[in-house]
């Protein structure tokens, strides 16, 4: 068995899916050497919940819901997308993620608060949080050191990853 691959945001690998039709790319070289390596798999689970690009940004409400600032409800758009992000994670074996803070569905520490006001607040988007319930351990793009650690542990005790020499 290969090293397993690592899901990733698609807006941090430079796709313009971000509800404002723009990209998080990040420059870092953990990323560029994984990318070299064929180990990302890109996902942005609001465009394959649905959702164009571009879109209204939405937030989660105090109720667990999902709307936008012009109060449509996005919820089954965002549950879809963490769904089919959690099957292709799992088809994959898929043991880490790295995904987008701040986002509804894919902080992993912060989230905005449901006001449209841009307060953040201690929480986890919507894939974020099925992912982890999954075993899947969630990174941000703030903390691509401890995924790499993480990583490195991973293969280290699973003798069926194969290790480059």
């Amino acid at each position: 068995m290969s090293t397993p691959k690592i899901l990733i945001s698609a807006c941090l690998v430079g796709e313009p899916v971000r509800y404002d039709g723009k990209s998080n790319l990040i420059d870092h070289s953990l990323i560029s050497t994984w990318q070299s390596q064929d180990l990302l798999l890109p996902i942005c689970p609001e465009v394959i919940g649905g959702l164009k690009t571009p879109r209204p940004p939405a937030e989660i409400q105090l109720n667990g819901s999902l709307q936008t600032q012009q109060g449509i409800d996005v919820t089954a758009e965002f549950q879809r997308g963490a769904e089919l992000t959690l099957q292709k994670a799992l088809k994959h074996n898929i043991k880490i993620a790295i995904l987008t803070e701040k986002s509804p569905s894919c902080g992993s520490q912060l989230i905005y608060d449901g006001a449209f006001a841009r307060k953040l607040i201690k929480g986890q988007g919507v894939t974020a949080k099925l992912l982890e319930k999954h075993g899947i351990k969630v990174f941000n793009q703030f903390e691509l050191a401890e995924a790499e650690d993480h990583l490195k542990a991973t293969a280290l005790n699973d003798p069926n990853i194969k290790r480059k020499q």
